[in-house]
Protein backbone atom coordinates (compact mmCIF):
# COMPACT_ATOMS: atom_id res chain seq x y z
CA UNK A 1 0.00 0.00 0.00
CA UNK A 2 1.58 2.96 -0.76
CA UNK A 3 1.47 6.51 0.92
CA UNK A 4 -0.54 8.99 -0.28
CA UNK A 5 1.94 11.96 -1.47
CA UNK A 6 1.97 15.29 0.45
CA UNK A 7 2.10 18.81 -1.12
CA UNK A 8 4.35 20.77 0.05
CA UNK A 9 3.60 24.97 0.05
CA UNK A 10 6.57 27.06 1.19
CA UNK A 11 5.72 30.33 1.08
CA UNK A 12 8.70 33.04 2.37
CA UNK A 13 8.95 36.43 3.71
CA UNK A 14 11.72 39.04 4.98
CA UNK A 15 12.03 42.26 5.79
CA UNK A 16 11.20 44.49 3.55
CA UNK A 17 12.85 47.61 2.90
CA UNK A 18 11.69 50.02 0.63
CA UNK A 19 12.41 53.59 -0.59
CA UNK A 20 8.79 55.80 0.01
CA UNK A 21 8.56 56.65 -3.94
CA UNK A 22 7.76 53.00 -4.26
CA UNK A 23 4.40 51.64 -3.83
CA UNK A 24 3.84 49.56 -0.85
CA UNK A 25 2.64 46.21 -2.02
CA UNK A 26 -0.57 44.37 -0.55
CA UNK A 27 -1.14 40.93 0.46
CA UNK A 28 -4.88 39.54 -1.27
CA UNK A 29 -7.75 38.90 1.95
CA UNK A 30 -7.38 35.28 3.31
CA UNK A 31 -10.00 33.58 5.48
CA UNK A 32 -9.99 35.83 9.24
CA UNK A 33 -8.55 33.94 12.02
CA UNK A 34 -10.00 33.48 15.30
CA UNK A 35 -8.57 35.77 17.89
CA UNK A 36 -4.92 35.05 19.53
CA UNK A 37 -3.98 33.49 16.44
CA UNK A 38 -2.68 35.79 14.11
CA UNK A 39 0.62 35.89 12.86
CA UNK A 40 3.29 37.61 15.06
CA UNK A 41 6.36 37.65 13.61
CA UNK A 42 9.45 39.18 15.65
CA UNK A 43 10.93 42.70 15.09
CA UNK A 44 13.41 43.26 12.24
CA UNK A 45 17.06 44.17 12.21
CA UNK A 46 17.74 47.72 13.05
CA UNK A 47 19.13 49.66 9.95
CA UNK A 48 20.91 52.59 9.49
CA UNK A 49 19.05 54.79 7.37
CA UNK A 50 22.43 56.53 6.73
CA UNK A 51 24.92 53.91 6.16
CA UNK A 52 26.45 54.27 2.36
CA UNK A 53 26.12 50.66 1.23
CA UNK A 54 22.19 51.14 1.08
CA UNK A 55 22.86 52.97 -1.90
CA UNK A 56 19.44 55.16 -2.27
CA UNK A 57 18.52 57.32 -5.03
CA UNK A 58 19.13 60.73 -4.06
CA UNK A 59 16.84 62.31 -1.54
CA UNK A 60 14.91 59.18 -0.97
CA UNK A 61 13.94 57.99 2.62
CA UNK A 62 13.24 54.00 3.61
CA UNK A 63 9.81 53.52 4.36
CA UNK A 64 9.26 51.75 7.71
CA UNK A 65 10.37 48.15 7.54
CA UNK A 66 7.89 45.09 7.16
CA UNK A 67 8.08 41.69 8.85
CA UNK A 68 6.46 38.75 7.28
CA UNK A 69 5.90 35.97 8.82
CA UNK A 70 7.79 32.85 7.31
CA UNK A 71 4.85 30.08 6.62
CA UNK A 72 4.99 26.66 5.60
CA UNK A 73 1.80 24.37 4.92
CA UNK A 74 1.66 20.84 4.35
CA UNK A 75 -1.79 18.84 3.40
CA UNK A 76 -2.48 15.36 2.48
CA UNK A 77 -3.54 14.68 -1.09
CA UNK A 78 -6.87 13.78 0.30
CA UNK A 79 -6.73 17.13 2.04
CA UNK A 80 -7.79 14.99 5.53
CA UNK A 81 -4.61 16.71 7.70
CA UNK A 82 -2.78 19.85 7.28
CA UNK A 83 -0.32 21.45 9.26
CA UNK A 84 1.17 24.79 8.98
CA UNK A 85 4.76 25.99 10.78
CA UNK A 86 5.34 29.82 11.17
CA UNK A 87 8.06 31.29 12.99
CA UNK A 88 5.88 31.08 15.85
CA UNK A 89 3.37 28.67 15.92
CA UNK A 90 2.72 25.50 14.67
CA UNK A 91 -0.83 24.97 13.58
CA UNK A 92 -2.54 21.11 12.94
CA UNK A 93 -5.97 20.95 10.97
CA UNK A 94 -7.75 17.53 10.71
CA UNK A 95 -10.99 17.70 9.01
CA UNK A 96 -14.29 16.19 11.05
CA UNK A 97 -14.51 13.35 8.78
CA UNK A 98 -11.69 11.67 9.36
CA UNK A 99 -12.42 11.95 13.64
CA UNK A 100 -15.76 11.98 13.90
CA UNK A 101 -19.18 10.15 12.32
CA UNK A 102 -21.30 12.74 10.99
CA UNK A 103 -23.11 15.31 13.41
CA UNK A 104 -21.08 13.23 16.40
CA UNK A 105 -19.05 14.65 18.86
CA UNK A 106 -17.96 10.63 19.42
CA UNK A 107 -14.22 10.22 17.85
CA UNK A 108 -13.75 7.30 15.92
CA UNK A 109 -11.34 4.37 15.55
CA UNK A 110 -9.14 5.95 13.39
CA UNK A 111 -8.55 9.89 15.45
CA UNK A 112 -6.74 8.55 18.45
CA UNK A 113 -3.71 7.57 16.18
CA UNK A 114 -3.64 11.34 14.26
CA UNK A 115 -4.58 12.89 17.93
CA UNK A 116 -1.07 11.03 19.59
CA UNK A 117 0.82 12.36 16.24
CA UNK A 118 0.05 16.04 17.52
CA UNK A 119 0.92 15.18 20.60
CA UNK A 120 3.84 14.01 19.95
CA UNK A 121 4.82 17.43 17.97
CA UNK A 122 3.52 19.11 20.86
CA UNK A 123 6.23 16.94 23.28
CA UNK A 124 8.82 17.71 20.40
CA UNK A 125 8.18 21.19 20.95
CA UNK A 126 7.99 21.28 25.02
CA UNK A 127 4.50 23.53 23.86
CA UNK A 128 2.57 24.28 27.34
CA UNK A 129 0.07 26.83 25.95
CA UNK A 130 -2.35 24.36 23.21
CA UNK A 131 -5.76 25.89 21.72
CA UNK A 132 -7.96 23.55 20.34
CA UNK A 133 -10.46 24.83 18.20
CA UNK A 134 -13.94 23.18 16.54
CA UNK A 135 -15.55 24.76 13.42
CA UNK A 136 -18.52 23.26 11.36
CA UNK A 137 -19.68 24.40 7.89
CA UNK A 138 -23.09 26.45 7.31
CA UNK A 139 -25.52 23.99 7.11
CA UNK A 140 -28.20 23.66 10.04
CA UNK A 141 -28.42 26.44 12.88
CA UNK A 142 -25.25 28.12 14.10
CA UNK A 143 -26.21 27.65 17.91
CA UNK A 144 -26.32 24.08 16.44
CA UNK A 145 -22.60 24.29 14.87
CA UNK A 146 -21.55 26.16 18.19
CA UNK A 147 -22.70 23.13 20.26
CA UNK A 148 -20.99 20.52 18.04
CA UNK A 149 -18.07 22.20 17.60
CA UNK A 150 -17.18 22.97 21.23
CA UNK A 151 -17.77 19.32 21.61
CA UNK A 152 -15.52 18.01 18.99
CA UNK A 153 -12.90 20.57 20.38
CA UNK A 154 -13.34 18.99 23.90
CA UNK A 155 -13.34 15.05 22.55
CA UNK A 156 -9.82 16.21 20.89
CA UNK A 157 -8.76 17.87 23.92
CA UNK A 158 -9.72 14.73 25.94
CA UNK A 159 -7.27 12.44 24.07
CA UNK A 160 -4.63 15.33 23.88
CA UNK A 161 -4.30 15.50 27.92
CA UNK A 162 -4.21 11.35 28.03
CA UNK A 163 -1.46 11.15 25.70
CA UNK A 164 0.47 14.30 27.26
CA UNK A 165 -0.06 13.77 30.68
CA UNK A 166 1.13 16.92 32.00
CA UNK A 167 -0.47 19.20 34.76
CA UNK A 168 1.88 22.50 33.39
CA UNK A 169 -0.12 22.59 30.33
CA UNK A 170 -2.39 24.92 29.65
CA UNK A 171 -5.50 24.20 27.00
CA UNK A 172 -7.81 26.76 25.74
CA UNK A 173 -11.00 25.31 24.01
CA UNK A 174 -13.56 26.63 21.73
CA UNK A 175 -15.83 26.24 19.58
CA UNK A 176 -16.91 28.43 16.61
CA UNK A 177 -19.40 26.83 14.78
CA UNK A 178 -19.19 28.38 11.18
CA UNK A 179 -17.44 31.24 11.98
CA UNK A 180 -14.11 31.63 10.44
CA UNK A 181 -14.34 29.39 7.42
CA UNK A 182 -11.20 28.10 5.45
CA UNK A 183 -13.15 27.50 2.35
CA UNK A 184 -16.27 28.67 0.77
CA UNK A 185 -19.34 26.92 2.36
CA UNK A 186 -21.20 27.49 -1.32
CA UNK A 187 -20.43 23.76 -2.31
CA UNK A 188 -19.73 20.57 -0.45
CA UNK A 189 -15.64 20.55 -1.10
CA UNK A 190 -15.74 23.57 0.98
CA UNK A 191 -18.21 22.91 3.60
CA UNK A 192 -15.76 20.02 4.39
CA UNK A 193 -12.92 21.88 4.71
CA UNK A 194 -14.64 24.11 7.15
CA UNK A 195 -15.68 20.89 9.22
CA UNK A 196 -12.50 20.95 11.04
CA UNK A 197 -10.92 20.63 14.61
CA UNK A 198 -7.62 23.11 14.87
CA UNK A 199 -4.94 22.29 17.38
CA UNK A 200 -2.04 24.94 17.69
CA UNK A 201 0.72 25.63 19.94
CA UNK A 202 3.78 27.80 20.36
CA UNK A 203 7.38 26.65 18.74
CA UNK A 204 9.76 25.56 20.43
CA UNK A 205 8.72 27.01 23.80
CA UNK A 206 11.01 26.20 27.25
Amino acid sequence: MTTAPRLALTLTAATLLTAVFIPAAHADDGPSVPPGTEPSATAPVEVDPNDPDLKLPEGATLAEPKVLDIKQVVEDQSGDERREDTNADVKFALQAEVLFSKDSAKLNGEAKARISAIAAEIKNQNATRIRVFGFTDNLGSYAHGLTLSRQRANAVQDVLDQELKDSGITYEVRGYSEDYPIASNSTESGRKKNRRVEVSFPRGEN
